[in-house]
């Protein structure tokens, strides 16, 4: 059970890899709501898209997009806006975690972990400003996680990318709040989607990090949609430039 946001039925809403993992739950999560969702994600969604229909009775827009490619981005944004009016909801989602020493770093990947991580956020931020104000305002949620608030080691690009959204999300709140237009974060704990643990679970790693939670739960995609809702909808509407976090108590902040 969801809750339920009236202000959320018919809205146009875009999210970046949304065929999969989290953004796949949201997805799921914005439809339930009556919402019109299209996505961008590099992997075929098709099998996604058929399930989404079946389970909502209405079929999301998958758009086939690499979103380190700034063109072919906005071109997906601009098909999304086409089919389902001006985009009123962005929800930055897509990312990449790869781990990584510092040392072992070139300016390739480097230039690679920022375009994924923190270039497309930006630009597609900047895309969507027209549509929103043409609109009368908009909800953009940007995701970054606590891991450079935990100052983890092991994948600085990613970590200082992260850091990046939040420092964006505030000034494009402070700029764009004159157009009714709201810009928040969401900082996720250690969230267990497939991906997490096909590649960097591991028993032992998994019980120290959740010791470290107030709640001793592993957090799984769908723990993410009603925060991401919220932030969407008219419900947090006096908010605009903050970081929530989502993290089962890990960091506590304030």
């Amino acid at each position: 059970m969801y809750a339920n946001y009236p202000d959320l039925k018919g809205a146009s809403v875009f999210i970046t890899g949304g065929g999969s993992g989290i953004g796949a739950a949201l997805t799921s999560g914005f439809l339930a709501q009556g919402a019109k969702v299209a996505f961008v994600q590099r992997s075929d969604a098709s099998a996604f898209c058929d399930e989404m229909e079946a389970e909502h009775g209405t079929r999301p827009l998958y758009l086939p997009c690499d979103i380190t490619d700034m063109t072919a981005l906005k071109g997906a944004m601009d098909k999304a806006a086409e089919a389902h009016g001006a985009i009123t909801v962005l929800v930055n989602n897509a990312a990449n975690d790869k781990r990584h020493a510092t040392e072992a770093v070139d300016e390739e990947f480097w230039d690679w972990s920022q375009a994924i991580n923190l270039k497309a956020y930006f630009f597609a931020c900047q895309h969507v400003i027209a549509g929103m104000r043409a609109a009368g305002g908009g909800s953009i949620v940007n995701f970054t996680s606590i891991s450079y608030m935990m100052g983890n080691a092991g994948y600085a690009a990613y970590t200082t990318a992260n850091s990046g959204i939040n420092g964006m999300t505030r000034s494009l709140a402070r700029e764009f709040g004159p157009d009714n237009i709201r810009v928040n974060a969401i900082a996720p704990g250690w969230v267990l989607t497939q991906k997490q643990k096909d590649m960097w679970v591991t028993p032992e790693g998994l019980a120290a990090h959740i010791d470290r939670q107030c709640l001793k739960v592993e957090l799984e995609p769908n723990d993410m949609i009603d925060p991401v809702l919220f932030l969407a909808s008219r419900a947090s509407k006096a908010m605009t430039g903050q970081a929530l976090v989502v993290d089962g108590g890990v960091v506590v902040t304030g």
